[in-house]
């Protein structure tokens, strides 16, 4: 045997002996470190399992309360809605705290609707867009029976230059206006809405059908003080 044959055996000796040592101190750790991998993974895949679960559950519990709804069997709609809304993956909550609201106004329930409709909006767990759109649906329902001061209120924080939903808000104060007898509010605003470029086409014509209506309700003098104070501001 050569001198570099046992050289070689020697030193793969002592790295083997370094092995057991390092083993033999770390080698729980790294049994440990393994078993908690695999059984992170696991838990990842459990989540994600039980996730679909519920996700489908919820859908099938969605589309259940939807044809209830259709049926014309709102309250029971509304109840199935409120469980979603209460123990539901987000998008389907939030889905159906909509759907749960409206359930509740087609029921007659006005004040149960905005007061679930004032949760939708105040709520952090829900993207901004739908919050607003929450607020924009119980402006709609408030027209009917709020003062015109609240309504502004209301609509006060959409209302804006920049404002998605801008438009639909002016509409309400305009349409809580006309209810409340403040013709000339109202027919200014409905001249805006008109004028701007870019307000929607369904907004536009609604607001055109609604100016045919108010303006032979104004009398002329009074019609022309509300178009000069609202080129003033």
């Amino acid at each position: 045997m050569s001198d570099e044959s046992i050289f070689r055996e020697v030193d793969e000796e002592v790295r083997a002996e370094q092995a057991r040592k390092v083993w033999d101190k770390y080698g729980a750790y790294v049994m440990g470190l393994c078993i908690g991998v695999v059984v992170a993974v696991a838990g990842i895949k459990g989540w994600q399992a039980w996730q679909v679960y519920q996700n489908e559950k919820a859908g099938e519990e969605f589309v259940t309360a939807m044809a209830l709804d259709r049926d014309g069997k709102t309250g029971e709609a509304e109840r199935a809605f409120a469980e979603i809304a209460k123990g539901g993956p987000n998008g389907y909550a939030a889905l159906a705290r909509f759907q749960q609201a409206a359930a509740l106004a087609k029921n007659g329930d006005n004040a149960g609707a905005v007061k679930a409709y004032d949760e939708i909006a105040a709520s952090g767990k829900i993207d901004q867009a739908l919050r607003d759109l929450a607020q924009i649906k119980s402006g709609l329902i408030l027209v009917d029976s709020a003062p015109l001061a609240e309504v502004e209120k209301r609509m006060a924080g959409l209302n804006t230059e920049k404002g998605a939903w801008r438009h639909s808000a002016r509409e309400i104060i305009a349409l809580s206006a006309y209810r409340t007898g403040d013709l000339a509010k109202a027919d200014k605003i409905f001249s805006d809405l008109i004028a701007e470029p870019t307000v929607p086409a369904s907004v536009r014509q609604r607001a055109q059908i609604l100016l045919g209506v108010i303006s032979p309700q104004l009398p002329a003098k009074e019609k022309a003080a509300g178009t000069s104070s609202g080129t003033a501001q």
